[in-house]
């Protein structure tokens, strides 16, 4: 049976850049927010989105993605109602893309909210990512094209590390990519020998 090795991490962490590294090494890695903007989609979604949201929050059919983190980020009641609609669609998605690994020995399920979901409890392993709170803070500004308070406010969001730690089998502290790929490395080293 295919173990499910959960890699989450705070925002601006860096758990796809440490998630790529895993695929550089051959593994199967499904990454829960790409794999969910494809999801949004999907028609399913678009009909719960606007049920939910409003037709205001896409433009020509499409998905305003901002609009919606900005109503989202701002109303935990609002976060929830979209992560009732999200998650079970990702969660048949990565159902039906395990089936078709099912010859390799684990996957990696990359998800931001790994433990705020629940879905930690499918997990075999799991695999936190961390890094000092202004480098994630930095990351995310040079990325995301926004500003400090809504970052802080999505990583208020979030559970914090020591949460995180609590409840992981591996810690990877991810500074600088050499350091982070040794670590990775090792954790591989560990995950072959299960």
């Amino acid at each position: 049976m295919t173990k499910i090795i959960g890699l989450t991490g705070g925002i601006g962490s860096g758990k796809t850049t440490v998630a790529r590294q895993f695929e550089a090494l051959g593994i199967p890695v499904y990454i829960s927010d790409e794999e969910a903007k494809k999801v949004m989609e999907s028609e399913e979604s678009k009909i719960a989105l606007k049920a939910a949201f409003g037709t205001d929050i896409f433009s020509n059919d499409v998905l305003d993605r901002k609009k919606l983190a900005e109503i989202v980020f701002n109303d935990v009641i609002k976060l929830e109602e979209l992560n009732q609609i999200v998650h079970p669609l990702v969660r048949k998605d990565f159902e039906l893309w395990i089936k078709k690994k099912s010859h390799f020995q684990y996957v990696i399920k990359e998800a931001a909210i790994l433990f705020e979901s629940g879905s930690y409890k499918d997990c075999d392993i799991i695999i936190t990512v961390t890094a000092p709170i202004e480098t994630r803070i930095e990351r995310v500004l040079l990325r995301d094209n926004t500003d400090y308070s809504s970052v802080l406010k999505r990583i208020e969001n979030q559970w914090t590390d020591e949460m995180r730690f609590a409840k992981s089998d591996f810690i990877i502290h991810n500074i600088d990519l050499e350091n982070t790929k040794n670590q990775i490395s090792k954790v591989v080293e560990q995950l072959t020998i299960q």
